[in-house]
Parts: C-alpha cells; structure tokens; sequence
C-alpha cells in the first residue's frame, strides 16, 4: 500500500472545520472527499454527500480518524522503541497490538502490521 496523500483533504478539513470557510461540493471535492473516506474505512460516503450536514460530518469524521491513528500510531512507535531498547520485547509487541485492536484505517494499520512483524527479539 502507497502512502495515502492527505495533505489536499486535510487543507479543506483545515479551512472548513477550523476557519470557518463554507464547504462547497464541487466534483473536485466530492471526488477528494470520496476517495479520502475510502482511504479511512468510511462506508455510505456518497449517502452522505447528499446533505450539507452529512458531508460537514464526513469531513470531520475522515479528520477525525486521520488525526487520532496518526498519534495513536506514532505514541505507540515511540513506546515501542523504548520497550526494545529496554530489551522488553513482549511488551513492544504489545504496543502494535493494541494499536491493532483499534486502528480502523488501513494504512495505519498495514504500519502496525509492518513493525510488528519485523520485530526481532534483540536490539
């Protein structure tokens, strides 16, 4: 999987949700918003896009789910390095799988998978 490139949507997430700018669906931003939300596992993306209410709350779910794996999967690296250098192994593993058990986006997901699978059992 190629790393999604999400800078496009979240610039609109940026400009709709925190500064306020109206959320114009034009086929350029069905089209990001479409392919943003299948890139973060959200269903019924085109049902939403059909009210201006569903497509404000689609933006801030698929923002939503983009923030919040990202920090989930980045403090949980950063406890994992430190586990291994502690030589704690079980429990560095134990950081991709509690990201595993939680993580709905894919790429993020395919990350965990990645350094949980490459993990050895020395430093």
């Amino acid at each position: 999987m190629s790393t999604p490139d999400w800078s496009p949507f979240r610039d609109l997430a940026l400009r709709v949700l925190r500064e306020g700018a109206p959320l114009t669906l034009s086929d350029e931003v069905r089209t990001l918003m479409l392919r943003t939300a299948e890139e973060v596992s959200i269903a019924d993306a085109d049902a939403a896009l059909s009210t201006s209410a569903g497509a404000l709350a689609l933006v801030q779910e698929a923002e939503r789910r983009i923030a919040e794996g990202s920090n989930r999967l980045t403090d949980a690296l950063h406890r994992m390095w430190s586990l291994q250098r502690q030589g704690d192994f079980d429990s560095a593993r134990q950081q991709m799988r509690d990201v595993l058990a939680v993580e709905v986006v894919p790429y993020y997901r395919e990350l965990a998978l990645e350094q949980l699978s490459g993990m050895s059992d020395e430093p």
